[in-house]
């Protein structure tokens, strides 16, 4: 099956509720439907997550980040600026959750990290389903990160609802997050990209 017909098979499976295993520019991932309950369920039992952890998600672009934040003010402009830079790519942006996502999604948090890949698969299940995804790591909950698409298989191929390993591997390093509040930056975790310089792309040193 070539990559298109495999983006549709898991873009229609996606909607109707399924999880796929997917690649991603940083990671292989867990892609369900972020506005699903039950399809977030089912991202936490394949993980072994514990229920306190919040999903990431992941969109094909800006106009999907309203869908599940309440960024505003100076700190949506920086937010709009860093995404302007670095997305399509590996910085994952912390922002305020917007009113009545799924308890699953937040961890019961009130905030929401969000990333646009760079990576044709997960950019087109997200625009195919016009609603973001989640974009979870595939390795199982504080085990190693999975980055080659046999070990995907082996790990994930009796318990997903379809695997994706087509398409341009992943690099096999985690996104940086940082997350935006009271129009400052903070750094949650090292990743792909340099903090540093991150923060001057908004004047912050």
């Amino acid at each position: 099956m070539d990559l298109q017909r495999e983006i549709e098979t898991a873009r229609a499976c996606i909607a109707s509720g399924g999880v796929v295993a997917i690649p991603t520019d940083t990671l292989y991932g867990l892609a369900a439907d972020a506005t699903n309950p039950e399809a977030l369920d089912r991202v936490y039992e394949i993980k072994g997550r514990p229920a306190h952890m919040p999903l990431p998600v992941l969109v094909s672009g800006w106009e999907q980040v309203a869908m599940v934040s309440a960024v505003s003010g100076a700190n949506r402009d920086m937010a709009r600026a860093l995404a302007e830079r670095y997305w399509p790519g590996p910085l994952t942006l912390v922002l305020p959750a917007a009113q009545g996502l799924p308890t699953r999604l937040t961890g019961g948090l009130d905030t929401i990290a969000v990333r646009m890949p760079d990576h044709e698969v997960p950019l087109a299940l997200a625009e195919g389903i016009a609603r973001p995804i989640t974009g979870t790591s595939a390795n199982p909950s504080g085990g190693a990160d999975i980055t080659d698409p046999d070990e995907l298989r082996h790990a994930l191929g009796d318990v997903v609802d379809g695997i994706i390993t087509s398409g341009s591997v992943p690099l096999g390093t985690a996104s940086t997050i940082v997350a935006i509040s009271d129009r400052k930056l903070t750094l949650l975790r090292a990743g792909a990209l340099d903090y540093s310089a991150v923060c001057r792309t908004v004047g912050l040193e």
